[in-house]
């Protein structure tokens, strides 16, 4: 009896033809009976939100919605069955969450990564975009929850906001300390005329021991010794760490 009906109102929720923002909330007023439904008859609201899905995975908006309206605490299961039911939902379940105002955008976007890392660079494109003051802290778990994709999340984020460059590459440097080198090669591959300050930052933000490997990767990125030496020891750097160099 408990699969009839709920299979029912499955039914219910792919019929009638309405007005666009009508039709949406009947289906949210649906959606969240269904929901509260299966909820009473202990299933989880992850298990619930990914059977509907999986079924009707273009309802996305409406199941997710209603799923937030009643159970805002519960948003990272519901994010999970989301994303679990249809992968490629990652993105626009992440748009949705962010605009419910249930959880950070950090936590957010550390949920969405680790449950579909192959969007993560989309990931933190659409929560950057909704909240641009966060993209350092954005770009920052991103990073810490998927490193190997930080090229890809860094280079992006850098080409949209280069204003933020500088934040970006220090956020990056805190999530994987010890890529500093590969990072300052990627960032002077972007913004070459950025050296010092990129050398800089980078030193300032590393332990004393990669100073050396910084001022490397931006000689080989095609900046002098003597100017990628100056904006080290600018940023901190001991100046005896060169004095054979």
């Amino acid at each position: 009896m408990r699969i009839l009906s709920f299979y029912l109102l499955l039914c219910c929720i792919s019929l009638g033809v309405f007005a666009k923002d009508s039709a949406l909330n009947k289906q949210e007023l649906l959606i969240t009976k269904l929901l509260k439904q299966q909820v009473r008859q202990h299933i989880s609201i992850q298990h619930s939100v990914s059977a509907i899905l999986k079924r009707y995975p273009e309802k996305v908006e409406a199941v997710v919605k209603a799923a937030l309206h009643s159970y805002p605490n519960r948003y990272k299961q519901i994010m999970l069955g989301a994303i679990r039911a249809e992968p490629a939902l990652a993105c626009d379940v992440v748009e949705i969450v962010l605009q419910a105002n249930v959880a950070p955008s950090e936590r957010v976007v550390e949920i969405a990564v680790g449950a579909e890392p192959a969007y993560a660079r989309e990931i933190v494109s659409i929560a950057a975009d909704q909240n641009p003051e966060e993209i350092a802290d954005i770009v920052r778990i991103a990073i810490v929850t998927e490193p190997f994709v930080a090229d890809s999340i860094m280079d992006e984020s850098m080409l949209s906001y280069p204003e933020k460059m500088l934040d970006i590459l220090t956020a990056a440097i805190s999530a994987i300390p010890d890529q500093v080198s590969n990072l300052v090669a990627d960032t002077l591959a972007l913004f070459p005329n950025e050296a010092d300050e990129v050398v800089s930052t980078a030193v300032s933000n590393s332990q004393s021991h990669h100073s050396r490997g910084i001022v490397n990767a931006a000689v080989e990125s095609g900046i002098s010794k003597e100017s990628a030496i100056a904006a080290a020891i600018e940023g901190g750097a001991d100046k005896e760490t060169f004095a054979n160099q």
